[in-house]
Parts: structure tokens; sequence; C-alpha cells
């Protein structure tokens, strides 16, 4: 094979109950994952050690957290010496980034690309990993990476990495208005902790209940999944970031069913009755001057795959 490539899915957290931070430096989750249909794809080809290239969303002109970082700091060349180092085999490859979903967004973009690496570079250096033997790899690299092998919709617990599968046969549509500067996981995280030690949020010793919104998502109507959408992360999102309530306030005036922030922010996800309204949506929220881009995109879609 001359080269490889794989794509892996966006996601949305739909439901995102934060509880306190763990003795290990992380925070216990309750979340429902939704992969849509804005993917990042990876080509890998043979090479002499790794060499990393990124086009597109991050690549060059970004600074701090939205540039993607083209050496050890990538989740990718991380993902690439941690099966190699399972396969019992030199990490030699050419890797090449091509990406959509913005980095440091709340869409998992670099956890997308790492799920994909993983697949591409399996298949590139036939190490005959299992789809099982790869999920353990990706929870060795953060949080969301399962997730994104896996796609679909999931109920993740413990820092997210614990996957429970949820069956839905519909398909939603949204759109992802997506902020000019991204916004720092950590940060957002830390800015959750203040708030809750200066009592202005609950504290989260007890995580809100996932149940609705997986009843919804298993086939309910718009307006149900629309009523049970949460994200603990949105507080501290808008305390570091103000103008993202009138980008909330736009998605719902333009008629979203209902728009929250995705994971940490600073993209807005709005649900849409169906898809002919989320193009008038996306179109309306466009010349709105709130978001540096806006897509319209759909879910649930399969996590990280071969192309081709």
């Amino acid at each position: 094979m001359t080269a490889v490539l794989a794509r892996a899915p966006a996601k949305v957290n739909v439901h995102l109950a934060v509880g306190p931070l763990r003795s290990d430096g992380f925070h216990e989750l309750r979340t429902v994952y939704l992969a849509v249909s804005l993917f990042d794809t990876v080509t890998v080809r043979h090479g002499e050690g790794l060499e990393l290239s990124v086009t597109g969303e991050g690549a060059g002109a970004g600074r701090g957290a939205d540039r993607v970082p083209t050496d050890r700091r990538n989740l990718v060349w991380r993902a690439a010496e941690l099966l190699a180092a399972a396969a019992g085999i030199t990490a030699d490859a050419t890797i090449e980034i091509a990406k959509s979903i913005p980095a440091a967004a709340g869409l998992a973009g670099g956890s997308a690309d790492a799920a994909a690496a993983l697949v591409a570079l399996d298949a590139l250096w036939r190490t005959g990993a299992g789809r099982e033997d790869l999920v353990a790899l990706a929870a060795q690299l953060g949080s969301d990476v399962p997730f994104s092998l896996l796609g679909g919709v999931a109920l993740g617990t413990g820092r997210g990495e614990q996957l429970t599968p949820v069956l839905s046969r519909t398909r939603r549509h949204w759109v992802l208005g997506i902020a000019g500067e991204g916004l720092s996981t950590p940060d957002v995280y830390g800015e959750l902790d203040r708030l809750r030690a200066a009592g202005k949020v609950p504290d989260g010793r007890v995580l809100a209940a996932a149940e609705p919104v997986v009843a919804a998502l298993r086939g309910g109507p718009t307006a149900s999944l629309a009523a049970s959408l949460s994200n603990d992360l949105q507080a501290p999102a808008l305390a570091l970031r103000p103008e993202l309530a009138r980008a909330l306030r736009a998605a719902t005036e333009a008629g979203a069913a209902a728009a929250l922030v995705s994971g940490s922010g600073p993209t807005v996800a709005a649900l849409a009755e169906d898809e002919q309204q989320a193009v008038r949506l996306a179109a309306e929220l466009a010349g709105a001057g709130v978001f540096r881009t806006v897509r319209a995109v759909h879910g649930p879609v399969p996590g990280a795959r071969l192309v081709g």
C-alpha cells in the first residue's frame, strides 16, 4: 500500500454532567456523545521515523489553542508511537491530517484525528489489532478518543472513556456555530471548579441523569430532545467567553429548537427540526455576525473508518 486514508467525525455532547475533581486530576463524567457529519481525514504512508503535517483548520496560521501542532504534542503522533510499541515495530510513517474540525472548539477534533490515525496505521503497518485493542489504546490517549473510534451515540462514564453504545435510528439535524477563537478545555474545567468553590453553580456531587436525552435520541420527537439537552461546562464557558450568550440567543431566535455549548466550547450546537430547517438556520446564522463559520451537520454517523 502506498497510502491509507481514514476519517473520523466530530462529536457533540448532548448531555454532559461533570462531577467533582477526582484524585487523579480528572472529573467524573456522565455524558452522552453524538457523532456528527463533520470529518477530519488522516492519510498515512510508509516513511522513516515520524513526520506529521496539517492542512485546513488550525494549520500554519493558527495561534495558541487554535494552532494544531505537528510534533509529539499532537495526539496523532502519540497514537502512532503507542500503536507501534504495542505491535513491537518501529513507528515509521508520514502522516497528513486534513482538518475540517476546528481545534479547541469542543468538538473533539484532536481525538478524531488520533482515532483515524490508529485505524489508518493499523492498516498500513498490518498490525492486526482488533477493534477492542484499538479502543484500549485510544483510552490511553484521551477521554474522547474511544468514542471517536466508536461513533454513533454512546453513554460515557468515568472520565468519558467508558462507553455504552446507545441505539438511535433517528437522524438529527444540527447547525454548528464555530467561534473565531478556541477555548482551552483545562481552562474551562478550571473555571467550573472556581465557580463551584464560589457557590455560583451546583457543586456536582449529584450527576444529572442521562435517561431523558437517551430516550429522546432513541426515537422521540425533536421537542423531547430539545428539552433534555444539558451541559455543566456551559456556565464556565460563558464566564470565560461572555459573547457566547449572544451566540446562543441568536440560534434560538433564528428558530433552533434548542441550542447549547458543545463540550467545553466555544462551538454552539443548534438543534433543527429537519434538514430543510437546518439549511435555513445555517444561512441565517452565517449572516448574523456571531460566528466565524457555520456548518449544517447530521448525526449519528459512524466513528473512525478507512476511506476507499
